[in-house]
């Protein structure tokens, strides 16, 4: 007669009860983490601000300085003028995310080049004051070069002057700090030398700090 080992038996079923457990409570923590992350990624999409230029249609921004100095950047357009110790910068731009784009620094590209990869953070000038553009609607860009003696003064001049083809990285990001992007606009002079808004603006990059970049 073969007696059952009821010890061993009620060990295997036990071992088995918490092994489906296991299993369930993965499978179930897994789902509320695709959930979680689903939720995240649609929160940050409903934050997430993106630059352009404006439209040619689009009204005319006023850009004023610390100094009183006002450059005028119509629309699809950024404006340029140097004067006896600085460099005034500009471009007109739309918001075209979902969440309101705050401007934090910006890196002059005094020529038009081929190459594609972002400066490092540490060479953006930072901006003096916090710049915001709403979602859907217009804004602008600023950055001005204010010692003659720095680094990339003497190029940028010489690029302005000789209305060359030039580039500016803008850094910005959402409200929330967060969501960081580096946006590359090109600039290039058309129309009246003597118009320091005569400048047609492109964006040619985006991108992603804080997330996977998509390329």
């Amino acid at each position: 007669m073969v007696f059952a080992d009821w010890v061993t038996i009620s060990a295997l079923a036990t071992a088995a009860g918490t092994l489906v457990l296991a299993l369930a409570t993965f499978a179930s923590v897994r789902s509320a983490n695709r959930a979680a992350r689903v939720a995240e990624l649609s929160l940050l999409e409903g934050l997430r601000p993106l630059l352009v230029p404006t439209r040619l249609g689009d009204p005319a921004e006023k850009i004023g300085f610390a100094d009183g100095k006002w450059l005028t950047a119509p629309g699809g357009s950024g404006a340029a003028e140097t004067g006896e110790g600085a460099i005034y910068l500009g471009i007109a731009l739309r918001n075209v995310g979902s969440g309101i784009a705050v401007l934090h620094g910006w890196f002059f590209h005094p020529e038009r080049s081929p190459e594609i990869e972002r400066p490092a953070l540490e060479r953006f000038t930072m901006l003096t004051r916090d710049l915001y553009i709403a979602p859907g609607d217009q804004g602008f860009w600023q950055g001005a070069f204010r010692d003659p003696s720095a680094p990339g003064f003497a190029e940028a001049r010489e690029a302005i002057e000789a209305r060359r083809n030039v580039m500016v990285d803008v850094l910005y990001g959402d409200h929330e700090g967060g969501q960081r992007t580096i946006s590359r606009f090109s600039v290039v002079p058309f129309g009246d030398d003597d118009d320091p808004s005569s400048w047609l603006v492109s964006v040619t990059r985006h991108w992603n700090l804080d997330r996977t970049d998509p390329r």
